[in-house]
């Protein structure tokens, strides 16, 4: 079943009086379930694509379908909503509240959603991806690729049906990178839509399908055992 699908897409940026085409005539679909990576060089347009598919920019042209959804048609009310239901978003950055203990960053969506049981949604979130037992610190007490599974687990706790990663591992050694990766087959397997974009051959040979981009264009587009 498609669950996305992007036709003849474009996301145009002008810079004075010229236009920088970041994406330039993407059409892509996604199946339901699917584990995919996005990748290519520095301004190919990999995070653009990645800002678009989930609703955090609008396209300058194209048609967006999300579930039967013409994604073009919502206001920006309803295409909020839409991401706090469809989406979870993982950084390279973390962006963790440094203040704040590991469950009250996973906690964060739920208390702008208005979810209820947040204390009991964001533990389970936590204990999905091993970090149960360190609920209570802070991210200056974690490593690195601890942080990034309270992030992960932060993406987690609304029940997205796409998880989105741009660069998840860039800050992390080879250990920590493995553990996340291991995370993102794991969810997968569960049945949850997972799309990473990464500059890193190894990663992208970790999913089912690679998808390159190359000057804001689909330079190739299949599986990985036939790449």
């Amino acid at each position: 079943m498609e669950m996305i699908e992007l036709e003849n897409v474009t996301k145009v940026y002008r810079m004075g009086e010229v236009e920088v085409y970041a994406l330039n005539g993407v059409s892509v679909s996604i199946k339901q379930g699917e584990m995919l990576s996005i990748i290519g060089t520095s301004g190919s347009g990999k995070s653009t694509l990645l800002n678009v598919l989930g609703c955090l920019d609008r396209p300058s042209s194209g048609r967006y379908m999300l579930d039967g959804i013409d994604v073009n048609r919502l206001n920006d009310n309803e295409l909020a909503e839409l991401r706090s239901k469809k989406f979870g978003f993982v950084f390279q950055d973390f962006n963790l509240l440094s203040r704040a203990s590991a469950l009250a960053n996973v906690e964060l969506p739920l208390v702008y959603s208005g979810g209820r049981n947040k204390h009991v949604k964001a533990m389970e979130a936590l204990e999905r991806v091993g970090l149960g037992p360190r609920a209570k610190h802070k991210p200056t007490e974690l490593s690195g690729g601890e942080q990034q599974r309270v992030a992960i687990a932060r993406a987690l706790v609304n029940s997205p049906s796409l998880i989105l990663a741009d660069e998840p591992t860039g800050n992390l050694d080879s250990a920590s990178t493995k553990e996340i990766i291991s995370i993102f087959s794991q969810l997968h397997k569960d049945g949850i839509t997972v799309a990473i974009v990464t500059h890193e051959p190894d990663i992208a040979a970790k999913t089912q399908r690679i998808i390159r981009l190359h000057d804001g264009k689909v330079a190739s587009d299949g599986k990985v055992d036939s790449l």
